[in-house]
């Protein structure tokens, strides 16, 4: 079992700047990949950054450049940095967890979740 608790979320104008982090709880956090999505309302949960136990990473094209994921296994922490934000980066941003070999990239592929914390980009 794996508790995800998000935090750094608010509000912003364009082209601003927000980490958010993921404090992970649980035992083998480094074998797990972590990934962060995103549902804006209306819309369904979309993939942004996923990071594997191996510390490959991957982005959705729409971020990429952009933002940048990361993990700190000592710490079972996992970081979104995002720059250069737009307003249609506007969304509640999840943190996930999965067990399965390879990267997943669909929110079914993924194990846990946390609450979401929101990201508000203002033009």
């Amino acid at each position: 079992q794996v508790q995800l608790v998000e935090s750094g979320g608010g509000l912003v104008q364009a082209g601003g700047s927000l980490r958010l982090s993921c404090a992970a709880s649980g035992r083998s956090f480094a074998s797990y990949n972590m990934g962060w999505f995103r549902q804006a309302p209306g819309k369904e949960r979309e993939f942004v950054a996923a990071v594997s136990w191996v510390h490959s990473t991957y982005y959705a094209d729409s971020v990429k450049g952009r933002f940048t994921i990361s993990r700190d296994n000592a710490k079972n922490m996992v970081y979104l940095q995002m720059n250069s934000l737009r307003p249609e980066d506007t969304a509640v941003y999840y943190c996930a967890a999965d067990m399965s070999y390879g990267v997943g990239f669909g929110p079914s592929e993924y194990d846990y979740w946390g609450q979401g914390t929101q990201v508000t980009v203002s033009s």
